[in-house]
């Protein structure tokens, strides 16, 4: 519409206005939108090259300064997602301890648990047809959940699945308009989420003051009984010089971890059985795998590295879509990508939906499949062709955590059922991460030992 840029085109499909614009015009691309005077400048950069720059090579020129990143901020908290400066590399030094391979590993059993109450409830499903993208959502958030708190995982579940798309809802107008009400102001909207938040942040409040009195052990929960859980650790995490987090500041980062811990993963699983339904052969070929490795067994921790052929699967779904699809920054100073000048205080975009689209890197980009990720092919393609997960300095710090849960509950559903996809066309949207804006039904059949 003359006078609001590509606002419309925007708000309508991103991904597609993102993805078309790199095949008309190249690998940066300057996207007006907005009317006169509240005009957003959007600067697009699609090439695998120009993410590693902004995410790696030049990370510290480009910040999480953008307006998006400051709703997600002022409604989940000040957590490692959009921290920045002293405030991040403080949290970062906690939390990174708390995230190594060996600790993820202990939660192998809570995510195997978790997973088998997806099986029990897929035992039940009517007509034999479960939407597996509210399955795995269930699945992710009651893992997630299980590790965070532990015996509280019950008190939180019910609350975040109500609470998130609220607040979330709220975050994406907010943080796309180019104009917005005060958060104080008693609109509808903000009297909602404000509501929300208020009920989330208590529930989280309320289990902290429990397990400080508690002296930190209550509801520990562990893959044998004896790791514990992730609250139970960040409450006693300390730094060299003894500083540690308070209430308030746990509460972040567990709000944090529950967004970005529950939503990715379920994408990535929901996903997977939606392509793996569309192609018989390819999940013939990762259950021959899960079987032939597992037997009956329940999968552990280092099963992982026996499964490599699932974990393609997971990687090629992670390409094809990926729970971030759209990524900002703000430039602090100009700079140079790809041939183009970038000006300083610009929102730049990246976005591995049209990245892990690129022909240059993905030959027939549209078409599933998972022996791209091999790793003699991996090895001949850019770094940053590739990067649900981020990168550089700020990558996600639960990357292997994800993967874990991913290849763990995957290799349990597909063992015990073939999924034939019903929906074969998924409306999508980018919001704070990549959303099915309708059904994503699958018909599954019980596989005969």
């Amino acid at each position: 519409m003359p006078g609001l840029g590509s606002l419309l085109d925007l708000k309508a499909d991103s991904l597609g206005t993102y993805l078309r614009a790199q095949r008309r015009h190249g690998d940066v691309v300057r996207i007006d939108a907005g009317p006169p005077g509240l005009r957003m400048e959007l600067y697009c950069v699609f090439s695998a090259e120009g993410a590693q720059q902004v995410l790696a090579s030049e990370s510290a020129n480009f910040r999480k300064d953008n307006p998006f990143y400051e709703e997600i901020r002022e409604s989940f908290g000040n957590g490692l997602l959009t921290a920045q400066d002293a405030d991040y590399l403080r949290q970062r030094r906690l939390v990174q301890p708390l995230f190594t391979r060996k600790r993820v590993d202990g939660y192998a059993g809570a995510v195997a648990e978790e997973a088998a109450g997806t099986l029990a409830s897929w035992a039940r499903a009517r007509d034999g047809v479960v939407d597996v993208s509210d399955e795995m959502m269930h699945l992710a958030l009651r893992a997630v959940s299980r590790i965070l708190f532990g015996a509280d995982t019950d008190a939180t579940v019910d609350v975040v699945h109500r609470c998130f798309p609220v607040i979330t809802e709220y975050v994406l107008r907010r943080g796309y308009s180019p104009l917005n009400v005060p958060r104080g102001w008693p609109t509808p909207g903000n009297r909602r989420a404000a509501a929300a938040m208020e009920e989330l942040y208590g529930v989280c409040d309320r289990i902290i003051a429990e397990r400080r009195r508690a002296g930190g052990t209550d509801g520990a929960y562990g893959a044998d009984g004896g790791a514990e859980d992730l609250l139970t650790l960040l409450a006693g995490a300390q730094g060299s010089d003894g500083a540690a987090f308070d209430a308030a500041e746990l509460r972040d980062q567990v709000l944090i971890f529950l967004l970005a811990g529950h939503e990715t993963t379920a994408t990535s699983l929901a996903f997977a059985l939606h392509l793996l339904g569309r192609h018989p052969e390819e999940q013939a070929r990762a259950r021959e795998e899960i079987v032939r490795v597992l037997g009956d067994r329940t999968p552990q921790a280092s099963d992982l590295d026996r499964l490599p052929y699932l974990t393609r699967v997971l990687k090629e779904t992670m390409r094809l879509y990926p729970a971030a699809p759209v990524m900002g920054r703000n430039a602090v100073a100009a700079s140079e990508i790809d041939g183009h000048t970038v000006p300083a205080g610009a929102t730049v975009i990246l976005a591995p939906w049209v990245t892990h689209r690129h022909p240059r890197y993905w030959s027939d980009p549209d078409r599933f499949d998972p022996d791209r990720f091999t790793p003699e092919a991996e090895a001949g393609r850019p770094r940053y062709a590739w990067f649900p997960f981020g990168g550089g300095p700020r990558a996600c710090i639960g990357q292997h955590f994800s993967m874990l849960e991913s290849v763990i509950a995957l290799a349990m559903l597909l063992r015990a059922y073939e999924v034939e996809t019903v929906d074969t066309q998924v409306p999508l949207s980018a919001g704070i991460t990549l959303e099915a804006k309708g059904p994503m039904r699958c018909r599954i059949r019980r596989v005969e030992p």
